[in-house]
């Protein structure tokens, strides 16, 4: 099928947008990028390449994400952090008129308070894209963080 340029911007911005919202410590935000029965795993690349399905963190709904955004608010204890988010490379495929798929690679640097930064995961997405999501424009239906390392340092707070 010939490369939809407007397609691939289109899911690009998502991507971006989704990356911005979370560097920029919008959480709250997060869980509006998926669909209401809208899925996130994050899952080691040798689990994922061996078909094991044990997730590292894992929300089957938007009300499950904003369970994890709420706790991330006012339960957990986690040394102040910020990410910044490097995405590139997107490959974008439509697989009907309602819905595409994408695989792009990522790295997230985490930034610490006291100003070391270090590079904290990377690996690639692969998404399931409804194109006219419940708000309009092309949201996540499930989004899967395939991190290339298999070692997870404790401070996986903020969702990938």
């Amino acid at each position: 099928m010939p490369l939809d340029v407007g397609l691939q911007l289109e899911i690009e911005r998502l991507h971006a947008r989704y990356a911005h919202a979370l560097d920029e410590d919008r959480l709250e935000d997060w869980p509006g990028f998926f669909t209401a029965s809208g899925s996130y795993r994050i899952v080691t690349a040798e689990n994922h390449a061996a078909g094991l399905p044990l997730p590292v963190l894992y929300a089957d709904s938007r009300a499950m994400m904003r369970d994890r955004v709420a706790s991330l608010r006012h339960a957990n204890v986690y040394e102040p952090q910020r990410y910044r988010h490097l995405v590139a490379g997107a490959l974008v495929e439509q697989r009907d008129p309602q819905h595409a798929g994408s695989v792009a690679s990522f790295m997230v640097l985490r930034i610490l308070q006291d100003g070391d930064t270090i590079v904290f995961a990377s690996g690639r997405y692969l998404d399931r894209i409804v194109l006219a999501g419940e708000e309009g424009g092309p949201q996540y239906q499930e989004r899967v963080v395939v991190c290339d390392s298999r070692r997870f340092d404790t401070q996986l707070a903020i969702p990938l």
